[in-house]
């Protein structure tokens, strides 16, 4: 994996009622939100519905932005087991949508992402809010899925070039 300006990531926080998601670039060398969103899904219908609702609107930002990486929260399980499958579900359909769009997987589990931002693994989310804040201007208004979403974006950034350190391939 290698990362360049030309490069986007679609970042998500997946879920089945609501689905950060951030399209991630790079200019001049910092991270930068070219789009962000929540994706919310109609209550009233089924899970299938619910699914299909975001694998279209996912894929709709697919077409737009044309990322290169599609970067998604590991599934953390909650207590909740319920919750837990139904977002396994929606994580399931956002994995068959990057394989049907040749998008290469980053996956991230939230204690990389916290540490990635912050420096710690067991940030608190208000932390990782600020230095999402920190890194990207503008992001003070958005809600918390979206930030989610950049901050998941920012992380895989990261790892691309870590791994292209570790590689030998960094400029």
């Amino acid at each position: 994996m290698s990362f360049s300006k030309e490069q986007k990531i679609i970042a998500i926080d997946p879920g089945y009622d609501r689905c950060g998601v951030a399209v991630v670039g790079e200019i001049s060398g910092k991270p930068d939100v070219l789009f962000s969103v929540c994706i919310t899904s109609n209550k009233s219908d089924e899970q299938y519905l619910r699914l299909t609702s975001i694998f279209k609107q996912l894929e709709d930002i697919i077409e737009k932005y044309k990322p290169n990486y599609l970067a998604i929260e590991t599934l953390f399980f909650s207590v909740n087991k319920k919750t837990a499958i139904k977002v396994a579900e929606a994580r399931g359909s956002i994995l068959t949508l990057a394989g049907l769009k040749n998008l290469s997987i980053i996956e991230l589990s939230p204690q990389a992402i916290k540490l990635a931002l912050t420096g710690q693994g067991n940030a608190s989310k208000d932390q990782v809010k600020k230095m999402v804040n920190l890194t990207i201007k503008n992001v003070n208004q958005k809600i918390d899925d979206e930030i989610d979403a950049i901050a998941i974006g920012i992380a895989a950034i990261q790892e691309i070039k870590l791994n292209n350190l570790k590689k030998g391939l960094a400029k």
